[in-house]
């Protein structure tokens, strides 16, 4: 395949104080350089879009990737087509998944990409599921055992609709979420079989979780952070497991999170609160990937996504997602 000469990216333009808005990204046609040895060129088809790229444009310290750099093109994971190729390792027309999203083209090095089998979905875009993330908070961090009760908070988001459906299917007794409006519990106790769920805007969410969980929970899968996690703390049984994967309270905009409250629960109750990222469990691939391809083939699994057309409604498409308007994953199409 000829070498383009130019593709689209996305840079950061200013560093927003709060939310960032479309202002501040530039949409730029940069020139495609041709691969060095060693290295691919790649078509990127499609990118994620998830509300940690609204603390990386804020330059939020402490976070485990690195931040986005005024003027400078961002970064995200994508899974795109091999279109030149100077590595023996990687061939034109191979599939691989790596983090130069935001783009339409990407140079690198071979090493630095992961080559997917293309049969394995029916779109690319699988590839950038957070199906891994919701197996591993699950299995490895929380300790689900059967007869367990999961509550999930931001149920209807990418990661939340994973992991509510991936407990049940894992033997939980009783799988309850929470979203942040009336047709996304609908959508929760319907199409994903949730048991209960309710408005974490409708009254405090203690009192929420309370009727939903009138036997307490025993695990905690925390994508929000704030009051549904002192919620979840207050309603836990004794040897509760917290999961802590996102802090959307705090990437929508909220007000800086006062954490778990009052620490005296965790002592009592003997709870477990742990923090975790993928990169710490990336051996759990394999085994979650052949478990997640036969739930789809037996419709065990809804996988909802929201796919947006054309790099240059990214930006506002981000916005979007933290704001909620979106259902399950979202990803960005940049390719036919």
């Amino acid at each position: 395949m000829t070498n383009p000469t130019t593709g689209l990216e996305v840079r950061l333009r200013s560093r927003p104080a709060g939310l960032p808005g479309p202002d501040d990204f530039d949409l730029v046609e940069a020139p495609v350089p041709a691969p060095a040895p060693g290295q691919v060129l790649v078509r990127n088809l499609f990118m994620s879009l998830d509300p940690a790229m609204v603390l990386l444009a804020s330059g939020e310290p402490g976070l485990p990737m690195p931040r986005y750099e005024l003027g400078e093109v961002l970064h995200g994971d994508a899974v795109g087509e091999v279109t030149v190729s100077a590595d023996p390792s990687l061939a034109e027309g191979d599939l691989v998944v790596h983090r130069l999203g935001w783009r339409e083209y990407a140079v690198a090095p071979a090493g630095a990409l992961r080559r997917v089998d293309r049969a394995a979905y029916p779109s690319p875009s699988l590839h950038l599921g957070f199906g891994l993330v919701a197996y591993v908070g699950l299995m490895e961090v929380a300790q689900l055992r059967p007869g367990d009760t999961v509550f999930v908070s931001s149920a209807a988001g990418a990661t939340g609709s994973m992991a509510g459906q991936i407990a049940r299917l894992k033997g939980a007794v009783r799988v309850i979420g929470s979203a942040g409006t009336r047709e996304k519990v609908a959508h929760l106790t319907g199409r994903l079989g949730f048991d209960a769920a309710f408005d974490h805007h409708d009254g405090p969410v203690v009192d929420r979780l309370r009727e939903a969980a009138p036997d307490g929970i025993d695990v905690y899968f925390d994508n929000v952070g704030g009051e549904q996690l002192r919620a979840a703390v207050e309603v836990m049984n004794p040897h509760g497991r917290i999961a802590v994967c996102g802090a959307l309270n705090r990437q929508s905009g909220g007000r800086p999170d006062t954490g778990p409250g009052d620490l005296l629960p965790l002592l009592t109750k003997r709870l477990t609160l742990r923090g975790f990222t993928l990169s710490d469990h990336l051996d759990r691939a394999a085994e979650f990937g052949e478990q997640f391809r036969g739930w789809l083939r037996d419709g065990a699994i809804r996988y909802d996504e929201t796919v947006i057309d054309g790099l240059a409604h990214a930006p506002r498409a981000l916005l979007d997602l933290v704001r909620g308007a979106h259902t399950g994953k979202t990803v960005v199409r940049l390719g036919s």
